[in-house]
């Protein structure tokens, strides 16, 4: 089994959080193939009089993404569990890479004056859908009959957000970086 790129491992590592646990869960689903390019988004939530920690890395082999997450399980008076999950997509599964970003001073885009405060890598492979349903309206507000339901279903398999306020702008720039990536490598006929 070859070995992760010492970069994925510091960067695992500097997040402080389960690092050989997640370096191993990559690595596993990696298998023989190498990594091609990461990226590693650790984010922190606050609630109430706890932070509640998680991990995701995508790693990018020659024909899979490995998608992993790690959350803590911390129940009061247990001790401290970690579910990590490490899903691998072939690449000619991915039905869509959405990379957005969001320009200060669009304005002053192309001569240096502009930055990108933050940007979204949205994947869609059809392992996730969510419907939203709400009751069907008529044009009359005095109706009183029942319409049924109308809504939309959506893929959502996978959305990271990295802003420069939270995460720093380089960490931004990777993120596009990885995105630019895996978008021309969902792009080969495969």
């Amino acid at each position: 089994m070859p070995v992760l790129p010492a970069a994925l491992i510091e960067e695992i590592r500097v997040c402080g959080y389960f690092p050989e646990l997640i370096a191993d869960s990559i690595a596993q689903a990696c298998g023989t193939e190498p990594v091609r390019g990461f990226l590693v988004h650790h984010e922190a939530t606050f609630n109430h009089d706890e932070i509640q920690r998680h991990l995701s890395v995508l790693a990018l082999t020659e024909t899979r993404l490995v998608v992993g997450h790690t959350d803590e399980n911390a129940a009061p008076g247990e001790p401290i569990q970690a579910l990590t999950t490490a899903e691998s997509v072939p690449l000619r599964g991915i039905r869509s890479v959405a990379l957005s970003q969001v320009v200060s001073r669009p304005e002053e885009y192309g001569t240096g004056g502009a930055t990108i405060a933050e940007a979204w890598l949205s994947l869609g492979w059809g392992m996730v859908r969510r419907i939203e349903l709400e009751p069907a309206q008529c044009g009359d507000p005095h109706c009183e009959a029942d319409h049924g339901y109308s809504g939309d279903l959506a893929g959502d398999d996978f959305t990271v957000r990295i802003s420069a306020a939270a995460d720093g702008q380089a960490k931004v720039r990777e993120l596009i970086a990885f995105a630019r990536l895996l978008q021309s490598a969902t792009g080969v006929a495969r």
